[in-house]
């Protein structure tokens, strides 16, 4: 389905984005299997009644069974399903797509920001992007929102607010954010995936802290490649768990493209490259290493990329806070420990095949620690927001 008024762009360099633009009410009968409810922990604003405002509900030939229909209706979407639901194809103890080791040498276990196929899976399987959107939703700065919210307020000539999101995932993000900032609010959410895309749309937020309307559009289209004209019109650029897997060339080119439009960014949930497990192992620094080598594949800056991002910002004259935003995991939260678990052992011997026997026990035993309710994790992130000067593309 086509939006008459907005329609979802393909692949290739990010093209300059238009202003706030009407969209239209679409009900989540686009989603299969889709069960109406007020969401993860309550994050979609105003407990929504299976209606959210989308400039692409549906996106040409995706449902919910995904591109090749290959995907389960069993998925539940952030915002509309009622818990994690994994497909008949899931196995019991294997590791979510994205959530560890991607399954062949080279490939990033991320979205896709690089060329490829459009057939192929996304490097982040909805089903992880759920399950660790409440740890994502505790873990976030607060303390960051006051000085972006005095920024928001002060830009001149804005009747409104134009929100970039970058490598959206499913609009965790955007459930997040959109209700804790006042105001009439646009998101432009981009993403290679148009699956996830799809459930980013259905779930968005419809109202802002103040009940002012927030409205959606799609983007389909490669984020490393951005273009300094993107942003023109911008009000704010987002991003959570993006920076770790960017190279360092694309997390300049991200902070010039920011301050060319003199606009704030707002870049959460990147890794720090600490981990904290209780209580300890003396495997675990040893792993910590092997899984921060893995994160530093071809070229991706990993737990280097907070300092990286905030150099390149600053360097274009932006004012950089930064703040830490860990998760905080233990038995209460059941599936995500266990996948994390999982996939952080599994890359960190991707990595160094030589730790794979002593890994194996050593994920049998945290595994049983974690089900007896005795191994608590604390996964280190840092958000960053950066002030850029106002000017440019802002008006």
């Amino acid at each position: 389905m086509t939006n008459p008024v907005t329609t979802t762009q393909q692949g290739g360099a990010i093209p300059a984005q238009p202003g706030p633009r009407e969209v239209t009410g679409v009900t989540d009968s686009a989603m299969p299997g889709a069960k109406p409810t007020a969401g993860v922990q309550g994050m979609v604003s105003g407990g929504q009644s299976g209606r959210a405002q989308v400039a692409e509900a549906a996106l040409p030939g995706v449902g919910i069974g995904g591109e090749s229909g290959a995907r389960s209706t069993e998925h539940a979407v952030p915002g509309l399903g009622s818990s994690v639901a994994f497909g008949p194809g899931h196995v019991p103890g294997a590791v979510i797509p994205g959530a560890g080791p991607s399954g062949k040498p080279g490939s990033r276990p991320t979205v896709k920001l690089r060329e490829a196929n459009p057939d192929d899976p996304p490097r982040y399987a909805p089903e992880w992007l759920e399950l660790r959107e409440p740890a994502d939703a505790a873990g976030r700065a607060h303390d960051l929102l006051d000085p972006l919210r005095i920024r928001l307020a002060n830009m001149p000539g804005k009747s409104g607010v134009v929100i970039h999101d970058l490598g959206c995932g499913t609009g965790s993000m955007g459930r997040w954010l959109a209700p804790r900032l006042d105001g009439a609010q646009h998101w432009i959410l981009h993403d290679r995936d148009p699956y996830l895309l799809h459930f980013a749309a259905v779930s968005s937020p419809r109202s802002a802290a103040d009940g002012s309307r927030v409205t959606v559009e799609t983007r389909r289209g490669d984020v490393a490649r951005l273009t300094p004209d993107a942003l023109q019109g911008a009000s704010l650029v987002t991003a959570s768990a993006l920076l770790d897997v960017l190279t360092r060339e694309e997390i300049d080119t991200l902070a010039a493209a920011c301050a060319g439009a003199g606009c704030p960014a707002l870049l959460t949930l990147s890794v720090a490259g600490r981990v904290e497990l209780t209580p300890s192992h003396p495997l675990d620094a040893e792993l910590v290493q092997a899984f921060n080598d893995h994160q530093r594949r071809d070229g991706m800056l990993g737990p280097d990329a907070v300092t990286a991002a905030a150099e390149a910002f600053s360097e274009q004259g932006a004012t950089v806070r930064l703040h830490p935003s860990p998760w905080r995991l233990g038995p209460e939260q059941a599936a995500l420990p266990e996948q994390w678990l999982r996939g952080w052992v599994g890359a960190a011997v991707e990595e160094r095949p030589e730790l794979r026997a002593e890994a194996d026990v050593y994920l049998t035993n945290r595994l049983a620690a974690l089900a007896a309710g005795e191994l608590r994790v604390t996964v280190h992130h840092v958000d960053l927001l950066a002030l850029s000067r106002p000017g440019g593309g802002a008006s």
